[in-house]
């Protein structure tokens, strides 16, 4: 009579996990985020913590409502790190309401529908940026000029309250980004060459005190954040530099051919949410190729998008909606770049034994 013996398989177990990545990402995005936050006073803290707060009270009611234990999913960051990026794409000071749509956007509907964390075909905090740009516009792009924290003329606690939860002063103190501004210009017929002198040079948009988003302030921080990712080999450099590398050629080539038409490459760099797109949105493990090969297609699509939208399109940033595009193209583009099977060749034919 036969006995089989139960063993476990010989797996490879590593250091990291799910908690530990997500940890060490938002490890990476503190310093950008301080920054940030600083820059723009209380209402950015409190815009902040609310699409924190938003997005983990989403998770644990989908968890909930899935009869699912919330322990360890609430607490494994994946739900905090959706909400930071997400916040970072807002508009400083755009209203509580805007945090908590956002969230119902990202958790429920970009991440819970299809099965909950690494299931997801979307990233969900670009989902939320595109649903909220689209449906609420005026409210999207509502940039401020910068307030920097118990400054002169930044505004306090409870007006702060009063700006993220009743009526505030936004209106009177309003401005346009650096790429909506030259959008801008474009349509009235004023030149590119033109137009781009009259927006931060290159050193005030690599300081970060600028108007914009959260993320679109503070490059060389999040920059920084990116090379500590890439450095404790979170991320590869695959994507990145082909997404960077990709949009500032783009931009180059095009300006050197029309400056009265198109922006040069360092502008395209430096303005809107370039670093943060590649670094810490494109690299997203779930929405994005697993093969090398795979992700250098995948970062080429994300930059030559990111400047068609910024270039012909009416929005004046594209990185949300060029993420995903391509993210939609992940499954293909796998099935095209698949590994090749131990023992055999790429067309999956045996290898031939030694000797043959």
């Amino acid at each position: 009579m036969m006995t089989y013996t139960d063993k476990s398989g010989p797996f490879t177990h590593a250091a990291t996990s799910v908690s530990k990545t997500m940890n060490t990402v938002l490890l990476a995005l503190v310093p950008a985020t301080l920054f940030d936050i600083w820059l723009f006073g209380w209402p950015a803290l409190f815009l902040f913590a609310i699409t924190i707060g938003a997005c983990m009270g989403a998770e644990a009611l989908c968890l909930n409502w899935a009869g699912k234990p919330l322990k360890p999913t609430l607490c494994d960051g994946s739900a905090a790190l959706t909400g930071w990026l997400l916040a970072m794409s807002l508009p400083p000071w755009a209203p509580w309401w805007i945090a908590v749509l956002g969230a119902v956007f990202a958790i429920p509907l970009a991440k819970h529908v299809f099965g909950g964390l690494g299931q997801n075909v979307f990233n969900p905090a670009m989902v939320a940026r595109v649903a909220l740009l689209v449906s609420f516009p005026v409210q999207m792009t509502l940039f401020v000029l910068p307030h920097p924290m118990f400054a002169t003329g930044s505004p306090g606690f409870m007006e702060a309250l009063s700006i993220t939860f009743g009526t505030g002063t936004l209106d009177s103190m309003s401005a346009a980004s650096a790429l909506g501004f030259i959008k801008t210009e474009l349509s009235r017929g004023v030149p590119v060459a033109e137009s781009i002198k009259q927006v931060p040079s290159l050193m005030d948009l690599a300081s970060g005190v600028r108007i914009g988003s959260m993320g679109e302030t503070s490059a060389v921080l999040v920059l920084l954040g990116g090379l500590v990712l890439l450095a404790r080999r979170i991320i590869s450099w695959h994507i990145p530099v082909t997404v960077l590398g990709t949009l500032f050629i783009m931009g180059t080539l095009f300006n050197a051919v029309d400056p009265t038409r198109f922006t040069p490459g360092w502008f395209h760099l430096m303005s809107g949410a370039t670093f943060l797109g590649a670094f810490f949105i494109a690299t997203d493990y779930v929405t994005s190729p697993v093969s090398k090969q795979g992700q250098l297609v995948y970062g080429i699509g994300i930059g030559l998008l990111t400047w068609v939208i910024r270039t012909f399109a009416g929005y004046p940033e594209g990185m949300a909606f060029a993420v995903l595009l391509m993210n939609s193209l992940t499954p293909i583009i796998d099935q095209h770049f698949r590994p090749r099977m131990f023992g055999r060749t790429r067309k999956g034919q045996p290898l031939p034994l030694k000797g043959e």
